[in-house]
């Protein structure tokens, strides 16, 4: 792994936590100096915040802990944008206290996150990762009638925790299966209750009543481990728990043991705790469990409007513009 830097001392400085599809670093060029963490793997925490000391933007994703340190560590710090929806990572309370812009890449993977998170639905429900497998060991030997048998999706209740942007679009994609669609928010979704005729309800009857449950909340104090013992005991035992979220939404510890002693049938995640998910977590032992790594808004347009946008943000910043997309502190 290496740092790649262009060099234009009399220009401000962006440091880039990871290499970019598009033309993303062609944007940031025209007005500063880049330098580039030239890997697919994270930045570890000590080189940058070695090399975050003299840059005047940092352009990051999920994995790195923009905090306290990190800032003492950047003096020149006047943008950070985050390549994500979420900002978790971020310490705004910190960043207000700097006067520092931070900015998110909402709207642009609405659709591509909710086309995934009713992809793994489908799949958990069909045991599509099961009979992939099963053919490819060589045991499909004959049709058989009890071979496989998964759950119908056409016209079972889906809960969507979070009815969001992504949530709504997951909503309406359930609409194509005739799925009856029970949400939360902190506000009605009027929208999504006439348009598909959602109903808003309580966690608990979510819970209780759901044959799906999608989640789609930001992680905060609040939300972390929602999906702990407790809730997962009130969803029904045919149920499914899909997570395109955040991984901390779930205590991966009651899920391994609701998916081993049959509290739920399934789960099927792109986002862990802790991420990556370790290759000895008894999670990857089950095969109610289907896990992905985090591939959410992994589509070839997507990802490179994210980082485009994400570059915008940092231009407009840098040139005395307000930014695109900025996170309110």
């Amino acid at each position: 792994m290496r740092v790649h830097d262009t060099e234009m001392p009399q220009r401000p400085l962006v440091l880039v936590t990871r290499r970019l599809p598009g033309e993303a670093l062609a944007l940031l060029e025209r007005v500063a100096r880049v330098r580039v963490w030239d890997s697919d793997e994270e930045m570890p925490r000590r080189e940058l915040l070695a090399q975050v000391a003299d840059a005047d933007a940092l352009l990051c994703l999920l994995t790195e802990r923009v905090d306290a340190e990190l800032l003492a560590a950047a003096p020149r710090l006047r943008v950070v944008a985050n390549m994500a929806v979420g900002y978790d990572n971020l310490d705004l309370a910190a960043l207000a206290a700097r006067g520092i812009v931070a900015t998110n890449t909402p709207g642009v993977l609405t659709e591509t996150t909710a086309d995934l998170a009713f992809a793994l639905l489908l799949a958990i429900a069909r045991r599509l990762p099961e009979g992939e497998r099963f053919v490819r060991e060589g045991r499909w030997t004959t049709w058989a009638p009890l071979l496989l048998l998964g759950r119908d999706v056409h016209g079972a209740t889906l809960g969507i925790d979070g009815a969001g942007r992504i949530g709504a679009a997951v909503a309406r994609r359930a609409r194509g299966f005739g799925m009856t669609i029970l949400y939360t928010a902190r506000a009605p979704r009027p929208e999504l209750e006439r348009e598909l005729g959602a109903r808003q309800v309580a966690f608990d009857e979510l819970l209780a009543h759901s044959d799906f449950i999608s989640l789609h909340l930001p992680l905060t104090p609040e939300t972390r481990h929602r999906y702990d013992a407790a809730a997962l005991r009130r969803m029904r035992p045919t149920a499914y728990l899909v997570n395109t979220a955040r991984g901390p939404l779930v205590d991966s510890a009651a899920l391994d043991t609701a998916l081993r002693e049959g509290w739920i049938a399934g789960a099927a995640l792109d986002v862990t705790d802790p991420e990556p998910l370790p290759a000895t977590s008894p999670l990857l032992t089950l095969p109610n469990c289907l896990v992905v790594p985090h591939i959410g808004s992994a589509s070839v347009a997507t990802r490179t409007r994210m980082a485009s946008l994400a570059a915008e943000n940092v231009v407009a910043v840098l040139e005395g513009r307000p930014p695109l997309t900025p996170i309110p502190h």
